[in-house]
């Protein structure tokens, strides 16, 4: 089966697409039809932010509907805003 490819809208370049829509309903093929593995995995290491600054739990509704709207501002909003008072973690030496 060949490879399905994107003009990735974070890379705006073609690029390896999803093997399927990551995500329920309308977002979730927008997603699969616009970002790349690479872009997607960008994605992931924001969320891992979003999830523990926001100390969100994952399965409840509310948090499911913070996460989608942050991944549709991620990849096609004005890019995703860090949350307030975010400080990145410094790099170990």
């Amino acid at each position: 089966m060949a490879q399905h490819t994107v003009k990735c809208v974070k890379y705006q370049k073609e690029l390896p697409g999803l093997d399927e829509p990551p995500w329920p309903g309308e977002l979730g093929k927008k997603i699969y039809e616009n970002v790349s593995q690479e872009a997607w995995s960008l994605w992931l290491e924001h969320l891992k932010m979003i999830i523990n600054e926001y100390r969100l739990s994952p399965a409840s509704k509310e948090a499911q509907e913070i996460i989608a709207s942050q991944m549709e501002d991620f990849f096609f909003g004005k890019g995703a805003a860090l949350p307030p008072g975010y400080v990145p973690p410094q790099k170990k030496a």
